[in-house]
Formats: structure tokens, C-alpha cells, sequence
């Protein structure tokens, strides 16, 4: 699904409510909540701080979907077609940092670029332009 049709579909969902979209601010505010439970989540996965015995396990996804649905609603609010925005922004990142990461190759091996050697999932090994 297009970012159009979730944008459509959360604009009639919200267009029930008298109260309508809520004020800038507050989506930030909501939004930095939003952030903050995934970044709790993400740190019970894979930080230091672990989950409380009775805690049940949570969602990332979920916490995600979250985070989308404001920020959906605040592009919505200030009539921005997130498509567009991320056509544009992708558009940016694919020229931009064409050359910055170490390609794979057809065999998935590692291959040396710019004097630095990494696989899908590991740091540089060595000095990078």
C-alpha cells in the first residue's frame, strides 16, 4: 500500500470526530511518546536493561505502526503528501550515498571498496573516505 492510501485512510478515520486533527504540538508531544515505547522496547531487546518478570513482552512493530500513524496524522493536518516527501528524501539517499556503503556482491561476499571491508552486518574494517 502507498503512503497515499494510509494517508487517505487515516484522514476519513479522523474525519468522524469534531475534534478533528489534534494541534501541532500535541502530535509532537504524542509522537515523542511514540519514539520513546519503541526505544523502551528496543532497549529490553537488545540493551542492558531487561524486562521486569511479570512485564509482558512487547511489539516493535506495533511501536512502530504507532510512530507512523502521528506522523501520518501530522503530514495530514499540514497538507503533506508523504509520498511525495519520500519519493524526494529516497531520491536524495540513492544519489547521495550511491558510493558511501560497501556494495554486496552476487555471491554475498565481501568486497573492498574506498580501503574499507564490511559485510551486510558488521563496522568497517578498516579506513573509509
Amino acid at each position: 500500500m502507498s503512503l497515499r492510501v494510509h494517508q487517505s485512510r487515516v484522514a476519513e478515520w479522523i474525519a468522524q470526530f469534531e475534534e478533528g486533527y489534534f494541534h501541532p504540538l500535541t502530535n509532537m508531544t504524542r509522537l515523542s511518546e511514540e519514539v520513546g515505547e519503541l526505544a523502551r522496547e528496543v532497549n529490553h531487546r537488545f540493551g542492558q536493561k531487561t524486562k521486569k518478570p511479570d512485564e509482558a513482552e512487547g511489539d516493535m512493530g506495533m511501536e512502530m505502526a504507532d510512530i507512523l500513524f502521528v506522523l501520518i496524522c501530522m503530514a495530514n493536518r499540514e497538507g503533506i503528501d508523504l509520498q511525495e516527501a519520500f519519493d524526494r528524501m529516497m531520491a536524495k539517499v540513492e544519489s547521495r550515498d550511491a558510493e558511501r556503503w560497501t556494495k554486496k556482491t552476487e555471491d554475498g561476499e565481501r568486497r573492498r571498496e574506498n580501503g574499507a571491508q564490511r559485510t551486510a552486518n558488521s563496522e568497517p574494517t578498516g579506513e573509509a573516505s
